[in-house]
């Protein structure tokens, strides 16, 4: 057992591997360019999580995790 054992058996070329991305993924959409991009602001106010899911008394032992 050599050092080679983990080596794989096939040497791309860097075209081929492009080739065989592109077989994959597809292509990809065009490049944005800085200048195109904007800047994102979120408006929505963030979800008020309650402490507890639900109310033990409404649901007695059933309820229970």
């Amino acid at each position: 057992m050599g050092q080679d054992d983990d080596a794989p058996a096939e040497r791309f070329t860097d075209e081929e591997y492009a080739f065989l991305r592109f077989v994959r993924f597809g292509q990809l959409p065009e490049r944005i360019l800085p200048s195109q991009m904007v800047e994102e602001i979120k408006t929505d106010l963030p979800q008020d999580v309650p402490e507890r899911a639900f109310d033990a008394r409404k649901w007695g032992e059933a309820g229970g995790l």
